[in-house]
Order: C-alpha cells, then structure tokens, then sequence
C-alpha cells in the first residue's frame, strides 16, 4: 500500500461531520478506508470519582488526550496498526476495550478541534470543515444528547451556553481559517458530499 491519505473533517458540534463521515464511507471500498475520532481519545478519568467526571468540559482541548491522537496517527501514516480507545458517556470514562483499526489508503481524522491543533493540522493532507448554522446545531445536539445519551433539556441547554457555545467561539469556529473546504449545511449538501466522494475515489485510483 502507498502512504495513506489522511483527510480531516472538522466543525462544531452537531454540524453534521459525522454524516458525512459515515456518507464517504459508505461510497468507498470498505478495505480502503478508515476512520479514527478524536472524541474517542478524552483522556482517562479513571483517578477522580463519577461525580467530579461528570463536570468535565469536554469541549475544552484540555478534555482530550491529544499526545495519544497525534501518535496514533502518525503510527498509521507509518503503516502501523493501532487500539483506538473507547469513551463511555454514561461513566464518563474510558472503556477497558479498544477497537483495532488498520493502516488504509483513506484514513477519515474527525473531530472538534481537529483543525485547532497544529500537530494534528499538520498531519492531515485535505481539511474539510462543516459550516452549519448555530440554531440547527443546537437542535441536532438537544435531539441526540436526549435520544442517544438520555439526558434532560436542562442539562442539555446549559452545558451548551457554559461550556459549548464558549468553546466553539474560542477554538472551533477560528479554526475554519485553516479548511482546504467549506461545508455548508453539513450532511445535507448533498453536491458537497458527492464532490468530496468523487475526489476520493479519484485519489484512490492515482494511488493504484
């Protein structure tokens, strides 16, 4: 296998990255691709109790184990295969099993600050950033934290307007400056999708 491409996909919460991380791959070749999270990489909390785990600002660069990020990344652009970590929201820590994801010719670097770090920045060969409105994200954030993580409206609501809206202003939205792409309107834009999707592909026939 040639060296493999590493393309970054950033924006705030709720902009629609993972749809369109999970659009890409599902138009590209299962064996060529793979995709590495940096909000599976919030650090172990396994040292504090529950209580005190669960006023983490996980929004903050502080919250992530960015060393970690960073060199497993650079494992697999050296071909090397890695145990990516997996993060439990209900105990705010880190679970005891990993998953193991292999070196391929595409490999999808998604996450908040993907762009804010420079060492990630620096490794990545194509940044996309997904550009979507603030009152959709918040609604697309209030509907999964309540479905997917069983949260209340409160609780939902105030950690946007502390923590959220406040890291997306400092870190996240600056960080846009640094996107090859502009994604607007997130998983919907479906000509955006299919562009990046046929850039893909092209990529991977030159690295034939």
């Amino acid at each position: 296998m040639k060296k493999p491409i590493f393309i970054g996909i950033s924006g705030g919460s709720g902009s629609g990255k993972t749809t369109i991380v999970n659009r890409i791959y599902s138009e590209v070749p299962e064996k060529c691709i793979s995709i590495i999270e940096h909000d599976a990489y919030y650090k172990d909390q396994s040292h504090i109790t529950y209580d005190e785990r669960c006023k983490t600002n996980y929004d903050h660069p502080f919250a992530f184990d960015t060393d970690l990020f960073v060199e497993h990344i650079q494992d697999l652009k050296k071909g090397q295969i890695i145990e990516k970590p997996i993060y439990d929201y209900e105990i705010h820590n880190r679970k005891k099993e990993k998953i193991i994801v292999e070196p391929k010719e595409i490999i999808i670097v998604e996450g908040l600050l993907v762009f804010y770090e420079e060492r990630i920045r620096d490794l990545l060969d194509i940044k996309i950033f997904v550009d979507t409105d603030a009152d959709i994200r918040i609604m697309r954030r209030i509907m999964r934290d309540m479905k997917d993580r069983g949260r209340s409206l409160d609780s939902i609501i105030a950690q946007y307007v502390n923590t959220v809206r406040p890291a997306h202003e400092q870190f996240i939205e600056p960080s846009k400056k640094y996107a090859d792409i502009i994604v607007t309107e997130g998983g919907n834009n479906l000509v955006a999708v299919d562009l990046m999707v046929t850039k893909i592909k092209s990529l991977l026939d030159n690295n034939k």
